[in-house]
């Protein structure tokens, strides 16, 4: 029996094994669902046993057979290619056990097949004798499997297979557990390990080569990719299809899978190339084998094309091929072939105005429409103004792509819980007769409109059930709606668009000049121009919004901060009571940037309160205030907001004002009351929650009790005013504004309209470690050759930079490896995957190779190190910094060496010292915290600090943070003023737009030199500027009046050209070299000088005057005087002064300077 099977070699060392396996073998042909049960039983078994004999294995987190499968520290001992063939067998083998289908002998042979690799990797690795090591040239054949005749097979029901598996995993468990409490098994156990580890030295000793046939399993994953999607290959004519009537010698061909209906109708065929092919090779040859299965069947097929990397659907009738990330279902491709001769022409069908009645609704639908049908485009970006009907607007696009046969299913996406149950009672009100489903609550019901947040459909997208299939395929979807699309760009979430292949309509109220350029780009639209718009300019005026109304609430305390010196004497005694931070002592005063940080005064939001309620928009026959929206700091500012308001208006009785934020349970029925116009809370006093997305027509006060520096969240806050309110202040005493209660200054500081920088996604602290240390690699790499890999990569302390070299490729390679492929966001980029999850793809990073491991940085990994606190990341971060600084001579060396050093002084802290790993280490860090160890400093030893105190980092207990205080000092309120809000989105269209073209040539053609000196300072020269004009007005940018108009209002081209691009922070860092060169400079007044580098840096430029306002008055209430001498104030006004010099050609200084003034 023995020598009749593949698994011939497991026999001497693993009898258990080889019975399993064979009983697989066996079954291939006369029972392929119990040969792929045992496949799965046998694997399972085999990876029980490793874990319990190799010592270098973790425990799995998961006990069962895919946290084996999963567990990094196996992935990176066998590698990319082994861990995919156990994941097939995994697979097919819960296929076989949970679904009614037949399981095809083909996919039983290959379930045996990709087994025998795994056993032949096993007994190659841990084998303790020599000769039963099975030899290189071992390769599966598929002769040696029975094929016993029809009436010898009695096929084992499905149940009896689940009974089977269900009696074998309480078998494993109650074995596992006399185990774990057996001493002889542990002595066993050790024994075993101790041998084995000594069997697998001498194994690795001989280098592998067998044949695992890495190529053959890719194909297979099209397969699982297949059964994904519900196929279950198990028909005569599923695969190898032969077709008629193609251009070949024979006429014949080969379709690799045909898809079919229940009729025996192709829906689908798909064209399988070799991973080392392109998938688009197989195009042509695909489009042939749709000409003739159209012409056998009367039907045309929906073409796929595929590598096992990359696939492409092809619907010709309507679309050209396009990348997807799966296959369709039987019933998503019965949809997309009915839809060929079903669907109607949008064009002629009507808009529900009972949803959408207004003329810009209706004009956004019909553009969308066009875009969708005459464009041929599947992407769609609409911008409309708060309050405008966003929703209404896409629930009638929804209606009638419905009725127009376009769209079935359809996924509204919003990123907070708020805006999620809003959509849900749109849907259910305007489209009653098209069920919606919120997924937040009702995970597994079954729907037409689902709505849910990012991260719910990002979880359920990943999720695979017992069956092997993905409820939420690529083609589930017909359309994605995505709510507040300009945000969704900038997180991880855009995975989710890429996952389904549907119609994808964006909304924004973000004005349409200032949405990220990235996001037009993931809707395939040209900077700037959204598929429709409407901004909040044109629904004021013609009377579908109402205006803003600006007052000003000059509150002292709020503006300037409160100064010790200015109080009186009683007040000094309580100032001098409070318990200040005792490392800090007491300070001289509290900057406004502080109050409502950590230092509350009531008496300010008591004099707010006032205000609101003396000065505030009032309803009900003046008797009561109107709805009102207080945006506060934090939660604490907001308890406080209400808890005085109760204080100072105890006859509400605790009703009339309420806290509605993240952090209060049940919130939801608050913000219900809160909606009903007469009903009480008639004030919210909200922390972010509030500021975008609630629809409350009947708001008419807003109080910025906080400061807004984003011109996005600004006119997102106005917006919750903006919206209509008829015979709210009695009948046909419609609402025709809100009132703006500001106390920060916020409307005076977006009414100068300060070009504010484009929003960029921030890196997670993993991907940047993940970056900073390739970028190590490849320095290291340019600076010496690494010669051959090690036989072993010690993961300790580095005695050289060559063993820092391995261990930092030994770290990456083991992140790649541990990237689960079934993730979403992992198969996007699973060809970078597989490539970088082999060690020796590591054995050498150039620059080119840098590049393309810059697809792997953001990914998730599985590999979790043991010491995983955010503090000790942070410090990785650091050190790695520094090895970098050291080899390409960074100046910022020393401000990074200085940082260490603080770190390594706290923990010298007395304190810390009972901690007994600090105490182990007191002398190294002693060492740390001094000069001399920093001497000559190099890679290794900069490692050996990494490791030694990135553990202990976590024990510093945070210095500075101040304990909230809470004080009642007297403040003062200045004269309140109505200001106008100016810059409502839409004004200055022709301009705006100009400019939004120049900023996006400018920041995609950095590289150029003209640019170059804009950003970095550099002398700027007229030819420079006379290329740049040319090149704005040849490619339709704007005309000769907008440049002159540019030129005019920013005393030059080169200066509203710096406005736009900002400044590189480095160079405004160094145009105050000389300025700090000698000088002692206090902390405050560093502190000072950073916030005018990062404005700088930010807007380009910065006037002298606007020293003397926000944001420079948090830190310097009356001015730079209240931080520095005249002659230093003087100091920093030339600098500002030569930083415009550089943006204008010498000649025109004189015209810029008397704008400037």
């Amino acid at each position: 029996m023995s020598n009749g099977s593949n698994f011939a070699f497991l026999r001497p060392e693993w009898p258990e094994l080889f019975a399993e396996a064979v009983r697989a073998e066996r079954a291939a042909v006369g029972d392929p669902r119990v040969s792929c049960f045992y496949a799965r039983r046998a694997l399972e078994l085999a990876l029980e046993w490793v874990f319990q004999a190799d010592g270098t294995l973790k425990k799995p987190y998961h006990s069962d057979l895919s946290g084996m499968i999963h567990e990094p520290t196996l992935k990176d001992l066998v590698g990319a290619g082994l861990s995919a063939k156990m994941d097939v067998v995994r697979r097919q083998g819960n296929i076989a056990v949970h679904r009614k289908n037949p399981v095809a002998a083909a996919d039983a042979i290959m379930v045996v097949a990709e087994l025998f690799h795994v056993m032949f990797w096993m007994a190659r690795t841990y084998a303790l004798q020599a000769q039963h090591v099975p030899a290189d040239v071992l390769a599966f054949d598929a002769n040696l499997i029975p094929k016993p005749i029809p009436a010898e097979v009695r096929r084992k029901k499905q149940a009896e297979i689940q009974q089977m598996a269900a009696d074998l995993e309480a078998h494993r468990k109650q074995l596992a557990e006399e185990r774990s409490k057996s001493k002889e098994w542990e002595a066993e156990l050790a024994q075993l390990r101790a041998e084995i580890k000594a069997a697998k030295a001498a194994n690795a000793a001989r280098p592998d080569h067998h044949d695992y046939n890495e190529a053959e399993t890719r194909t297979y994953l099209i397969d699982l990719l297949l059964k994904e999607a519900g196929w279950d290959l198990s028909g005569p004519n599923d695969r190898e299809y032969t077709v008629t009537g193609m251009p070949t010698e024979s006429g014949t061909g080969h379709v690799d899978y045909v898809l079919w209906d229940d009729n025996g109708k192709p829906l689908g065929l798909v064209e399988a190339k070799r991973a080392s092919k392109s998938a688009e090779a197989g195009k042509h040859q695909a489009q042939l084998y749709a000409d003739a299965l159209e012409q056998q069947h009367g039907q045309r097929p929906v073409i796929f094309y595929t590598n096992g990397y990359d696939t492409h659907i092809w619907d010709d009738a309507f679309y050209p091929p396009r990348r997807v990330q799966g296959f369709y279902t039987k019933d998503q491709l019965r949809l997309l072939v009915s839809r060929r001769a079903g669907r109607k022409t949008l064009s002629t069908e009507k808009v529900n105005e009972e949803i959408a009645n207004r003329h810009y609704q209706i004009r956004a639908i019909r553009r969308i429409g066009e875009h969708f049908e005459e464009d041929k485009q599947r992407q769609a970006l609409l911008v409309m103004a708060t309050g405008t009907g966003k929703t209404r607007t896409v629930i009638a696009l929804v209606d009638l792509l419905n009725k127009a046969g376009w769209v079935k299913r359809v996924l509204f996406l919003a990123d907070r819980q708020v805006l999620v149950n809003q959509a849900v009672n749109a849907f259910k009100a305007h489209l009653p007769g098209m069920p919606t489903v919120n997924l937040l609550t009702e995970k597994s019901t079954d729907a037409r409109v689902y709505v849910s947040t990012y991260p719910t459909m990002l979880n359920m997208i990943n999720e695979l059930d017992d069956k092997e299939e993905r409820r939420f395929g690529p083609g589930y979807f017909d359309l994605v709606i995505i709510d507040e699309a300009h945000r969704s760009v900038y997180q991880k979430y855009s995975a989710i668009f890429e996952h389904f292949d549907s119609l994808l309509v964006g909304l924004t109220a973000t004005p349409k000049d200032e949405v990220d350029r990235n996001t037009y780009r993931l809707f395939g639209l040209e900077d700037g121009v959204p598929t429709d718009s409407y901004d909040l300019e044109q629904a004021v005026a013609e009377g579908y919004l109402v205006p803003p109304k600006a007052v000003a609430v000059p509150l002292k305390f709020q503006l300037h901060g409160i100064r010790y010196d200015d109080l009186p004497d009683e007040e000094k005694e309580k100032w001098d009571g409070l318990e200040w931070d005792e490392d800090s002592g007491v300070p001289d005063e509290v900057a406004a940037d502080d109050l409502n940080r950590f230092l509350f005064n009531k008496d300010t939001i008591d004099k707010m309160l006032e205000t609101l309620m003396r000065y505030g928009a009032k309803v009900a026959d003046g008797e009561r205030l109107g709805k009102t929206i207080v945006f506060a700091r934090n939660q604490k500012h907001a308890e406080l907001i209400v808890e005085r308001f109760d204080a100072l208006f105890p006859e509400y009785k605790g009703e009339f004002a309420k806290l509605i934020t993240n952090q209060v349970s049940h919130a939801q029925s608050l913000i219900d009351k809160f909606e009903n116009t007469n009903s009480a809370p008639h004030i919210a006093v909200s922390v972010d929650m509030l500021d975008t997305g609630l629809d409350v027509p009947a708001v008419v006060n807003l109080v910025f009790a906080k400061l807004v520096r984003s011109k996005t969240k600004y006119w997102q806050m106005i917006g919750r005013g903006t919206r209509l309110c008829p015979d709210l202040f009695g009948p046909n005493q419609d609402k025709t504004g809100f009132l703006v209660f500001d106390l920060c200054e916020n409307i005076e500081f977006f009414n100068q309209d300060i070009p504010t920088a484009e929003g960029r996604a921030q890196p997670s602290m993993s991907e940047r470690l993940f970056s900073a240390r390739a970028d190590l690699l490849r320095d290291i790499d340019q600076m010496q050759q690494p010669g051959q890999r090690p036989a072993e990569i010690a993961d300790t302390e580095p005695g050289s930079t060559l063993d820092l070299r391995w261990q930092l490729a030994d770290r990456l390679q083991l992140e790649v490896a541990n990237m689960n492929p079934q993730n979403v966001e992992v198969r996007h980029k699973l060809r970078y995957v597989e490539e970088f999850s082999k060690p020796n793809s590591w054995d050498i990073v150039t620059p080119d190779i840098r590049i393309r491991v810059d697809e792997l940085a953001a990914l998730p990994t599985e590999y979790k190190e043991n010491e995983n606190s955010p503090q000790a990341k942070r410090f990785d971060y650091l050190a790695l910094r520094l090895q970098l600084a050291v080899l390409t001579a960074d100046p910022k060396f020393t401000k990074l060496r200085e940082q260490v050093q603080e770190i390594a002084s706290q923990l010298h802290d007395p304190t810390l010292q009972s901690i007994t790993a600090i105490k182990q280490r007191y002398d190294f860090i002693e060492d740390v915290a001094g000069d001399a160890w920093w001497e000559d400093v190099t890679l290794p030893m900069l490692e050996t600090m990494r490791r030694r105190l990135r553990g202990l980092v976590k024990n510093i207990q945070p210095k500075g943070k101040q304990n909230p205080l809470y004080t009642d000092f007297e403040d003062e309120l200045g004269d309140i003023t109505v200001t106008e809000v100016k810059g409502l989105p839409g004004s200055g269209k022709g301009m705006a737009r100009f400019q939004s073209k120049v900023r996006t040539y400018l920041r995609s053609h950095e590289d150029q030199l003209a640019v170059q000196k804009i950003l970095r300072n550099k002398q700027i020269t007229t030819a420079d500027l006379t290329e740049l004009e040319k090149i704005f007005l040849d490619n339709g940018f704007g005309t000769d009046a907008d440049i002159e108009h540019a030129k005019s209002e920013h005393g030059g081209l080169g200066l509203f050209l710096r406005s736009l691009t900002g400044l590189d922070r480095e160079a405004a860092a160094e145009a105050f070299d000389q300025f700090q060169a000698g000088k002692n400079l206090t902390a405050n007044q560093l502190h000072f000088l950073d916030l005018l580098i990062d404005v700088i840096a930010q807007n380009g430029l910065v006037e002298v005057k606007a020293l003397w306002k926000p944001p420079f008055l948090s830190l310097a209430p009356k001015g730079p005087e209240d931080l520095f001498t005249e002659d230093e104030v003087n100091g920093m006004v030339a600098v500002l002064r030569n930083l415009r010099t550089t943006a204008v050609p010498v000649g025109d200084q004189e015209l810029s300077d008397r704008i400037a003034t």
